[in-house]
């Protein structure tokens, strides 16, 4: 049995959400069967997120080099994607769910804009947790966005060329703007980062899940947070436990106020030692 521990949550978790494809060939479907059981397990995992209190999801809805695939998939996983923020709009706004998304959004087609641009400036004062949606995102293409805003400003004269410094990178990219992850989870078997915060995946801790996303569940996501619990986080440091470190130039969390998550707070009214809850 897996126990997850209420008190050592990560703060900002990835997902790279791989094998859609793959689980509905293995039924003998089309490929859009998978991307609708695809799109009811991102569903699955919002909620399971929200409940145990995590402050920022970051999922890797779509990327650049995804627009290469055929049209009918694009054009079908664009639907998809429109009617998944048609349907969770009462959710995301009734949980205090703040809707974020990063990426190349220009290159968007209107259906999908009119939908998620309203939503995301309905939801900017929530506050219980962040939902980011990675689309027509690429982690080299947000560094070397970064940089060319360094060097525009590099080359008008506003900054000198010694200011050009990871903080200054990082404040470039919006992929970071809730920190960096602190744990990335893939699904499909795959164990590769597929160009997904790339900058931020620094000091992150990596958990591989065989599972096809459609088949992930709540226990595959609880696992993976066991799993990162489970692990000593050095940050390149040496020695003494350093688990509350973070690593250089990582934005400051503030000191939690109350009970860190849901969780936490049923534990609280507990009155025996309780410290992990098993799942």
């Amino acid at each position: 049995m897996d126990f997850v521990l209420a008190r050592n949550l990560p703060g900002h978790v990835g997902i790279i959400m791989d094998g859609n494809g793959r689980w509905a060939q293995a039924r003998g479907q089309g490929r859009a069967l998978g991307h609708r059981e695809g799109a009811a397990a991102v569903r699955r995992t919002v909620r399971a997120a929200r409940r145990l209190g995590l402050r920022a999801l970051t999922l890797y809805a779509f990327s650049e080099q995804n627009w290469a695939r055929p049209e009918e998939e694009v054009d079908a996983l664009m639907q998809l994607l429109r009617d998944f923020l048609l349907s969770e709009h009462d959710e995301i706004i009734g949980n205090g769910i703040r809707l974020n998304a990063i990426g190349n959004l220009g290159r968007l087609p209107a259906l999908v804009r009119a939908i998620l641009d309203p939503l995301r400036t309905e939801s900017a004062s929530n506050d219980e947790m962040v939902l980011t949606l990675a689309l027509s995102y690429g982690g080299r293409e947000e560094i070397a966005s970064a940089a060319r805003e360094l060097a525009k400003a590099v080359a008008a004269g506003r900054i000198r060329p010694e200011d050009v410094t990871p903080d200054a990178l990082r404040a470039h990219m919006p992929s970071l703007s809730v920190g960096d992850p602190d744990l990335v989870i893939r699904t499909g078997g795959e164990r590769r980062i597929s160009n997904f915060l790339l900058y931020g995946l620094a000091y992150a801790e990596l958990y591989f899940a065989d599972v096809l996303w459609p088949d992930f569940s709540e226990r595959d996501l609880f696992a993976a947070i066991a799993s990162y619990q489970a692990r000593e986080r050095r940050f390149g440091h040496v020695g003494a436990p350093v688990a509350q470190a973070a690593p250089q130039g990582a934005p400051e969390r503030p000191a939690a106020q109350g009970p860190a998550s849901p969780i936490d707070a049923a534990l609280a009214a507990a009155s025996g030692p309780i410290t992990r809850i098993a799942i």
